[in-house]
Parts: structure tokens; sequence; C-alpha cells
């Protein structure tokens, strides 16, 4: 169990069946009146954010968070396939556990899962990939007048926008977090 007085950045506890990181918390000793613990605590499943404040002497379940190294293999319909690099072990995930990064992923591509328990809670890209640009149109010389970018498929199927200079057969390097395009390769 956790009292509040342990709480720190990034612990993971859980209230009422949910897990919550703490992402701020603030110690308050009021003049009058118990101590009470001001936190923002973000949803681990849902993404959302919470305030929330504790009486000082309240205490929580700790939820241990763990991160495992994985290998994206290859994709078969709705599913995609991974190989855990500690056991080789291979196992499936359905679209929708992936749909946000899905258009990032490329075959053996090393990636994290962060689970708690059993359940998988996020799977994590590198900051940063290398795709080559598969279509977009071509730039013309000094067209900047309605917008420096135009938009370009990558190797993975995904769709970004990128400059008016980058051409079919580009690779280039995409923050994976944005979706944007960051520098030519």
């Amino acid at each position: 169990m956790i009292s509040t007085n342990q709480f720190k950045t990034g612990l993971t506890i859980e209230i009422d069946g949910d897990l919550y990181a703490i992402s701020e918390f603030q110690h308050v000793k009021p003049g009058k009146g118990g101590a009470f613990v001001r936190t923002k605590l973000k949803n681990l499943r849902t993404k959302k954010m919470l305030d929330k404040t504790f009486r000082s002497e309240e205490k929580f379940e700790e939820a241990y968070i763990e991160e495992k190294k994985m290998q994206y293999l290859y994709r078969a319909g709705t599913t995609f396939h991974f190989m855990d690099h500690e056991t080789y072990e291979e196992f499936s995930l359905e679209q929708e556990k992936v749909s946000d990064i899905s258009g990032f992923l490329k075959e053996n591509m090393d990636i994290s899962i962060v689970f708690y328990k059993s359940e998988i809670l996020e799977v994590k890209l590198p900051m940063f990939i290398e795709a080559k640009i598969t279509e977009t149109e071509p730039g013309i010389k000094g067209d900047t007048a309605k917008s420096s970018f135009k938009p370009a498929t990558i190797e993975t199927g995904a769709t970004i926008q990128v400059p008016l200079f980058i051409d079919q057969n580009d690779t280039i390097k995409i923050d994976t977090r944005t979706g944007a395009y960051v520098e030519r390769v």
C-alpha cells in the first residue's frame, strides 16, 4: 500500500479499479484543518487527465506496470503479430489495440508494449522512424503561394504532410508522436 506522503511523479496507483499515473502532485498544509494532496492523474486506459484531491492519510494500491521490448513481425488482415525479444514467444493484437499507431508500424520494427498484469495498456513506437515515400505529387519549383506542404503516402500506407521538395522514393524521418515530417534522410 502507498500513502499520499509517498507520492512521486510517474508512480502508478489503482483507484476504484482504474489505473492512474501521477503526473503532478502538491502537498498542502493549510493553517486550519488537515493536510491534503492535490494531484493530476492520467488514466492509463482512457488517457484522460483528472484533477483529484486526497486526504493526507489515504492509502492506495500500487499498480505494477511492466514494459516489454517486442518486435513487430507482420499484419494479417486486422491482426498484428509481435514477438517477445526475451522468450521469442509470438502473440497477436487486434486492430483496436494498435489503431492509433498502425500507420507507422514497419515489419521487424522494435517497439515496447506496456502491460498491467496480463492486460495490454499501450503499444509504444520508437520516437522517430524512417520511411520511404511511395506516392506523392511532384513539387513545382517556386510553388509556395498556397502552402508549403503536400500529402504523401509512406511505405506503411499512412499519409502525412511533407514539404514540396520531397519526391517519390525519398526516405524521410517522421516523429511518431505527432505524425509530422522531421527531415529528409
